[in-house]
């Protein structure tokens, strides 16, 4: 199975991917993940991105396409993955759906996480992340915070905030999401295997919450 998450900058859909990652043992691949990781290794399509990425610029379609090609090729996702940051336009859907229908015919099932976007820009912009790379624990300092202020529940490191976590940088974001999001919810809508996922993010459960809302989707959709 191909999960394939959507939703605006801070939904938290790449906390659920991780979630869903270990429920259904699915690899959770994330573009910004393939991009560093190529980066790293100076591969020929990691160098071609690395040239807009150190410009702040988008990446082409024809270089992602290419990057996500290759990891969906290795044999750790031969059962399917669960996509975050991949696919967001529709041509990007389009050459994804037939790499699947050639290399690995499995079901493939869309969910959004969808929020207002003044949910958003206040679950952002108090939103504090582990300092410990290899941790990366989220959290939020009113909806859901540390046991000890400043401090990871999980690994005890420092919590730190992001520079652009702020609520110009956020609305930036946003309109940029929406703008570049419309086509590629379309797409999956009329291929009727979109899931939306409306999270109360006041809930202190809410990540339970959205977990047991896609399991029950997905248990009727397999």
């Amino acid at each position: 199975m191909y999960i394939i998450m959507l939703g605006a900058p801070g939904s938290g859909k790449g906390t659920l991917a991780k979630e869903l990652s270990k429920e259904y043992n699915l690899v959770h691949i994330s573009t910004g993940d393939i991009f560093r990781e190529n980066i790293k290794k100076q591969t020929e399509l990691g160098k071609e991105a690395d040239k807009y990425i150190s410009n702040g610029l988008l990446v082409p379609d024809e270089i992602t396409i290419g990057l996500v090609k290759s990891r969906l090729s290795e044999d750790d996702v031969k059962s399917g993955a669960i996509l975050d940051g991949f696919p967001r336009t529709a041509k990007q859907a389009e050459e994804l759906d037939m790499f699947i229908r050639k290399n690995n015919p499995i079901n493939t099932v869309a969910v959004l996480l969808d929020i207002p976007d003044e949910d958003l820009i206040k679950r952002v912009v108090k939103r504090v992340t582990c300092s410990n790379k290899e941790c990366g624990a989220i959290y939020n300092t009113e909806f859901r915070p540390s046991k000890v202020p400043g401090i990871c529940d999980i690994c005890g490191s420092k919590l730190v905030k992001r520079d652009d976590d702020n609520e110009e940088t956020v609305r930036g974001r946003l309109k940029i999401y929406h703008d570049n999001s419309k086509e590629i919810i379309k797409y999956y809508e009329d291929k009727n295997i979109l899931f939306t996922v409306k999270p109360n993010i006041y809930s202190p459960t809410v990540l339970e919450e959205n977990i047991s809302k896609v399991k029950g989707y997905l248990e009727t959709h397999k």
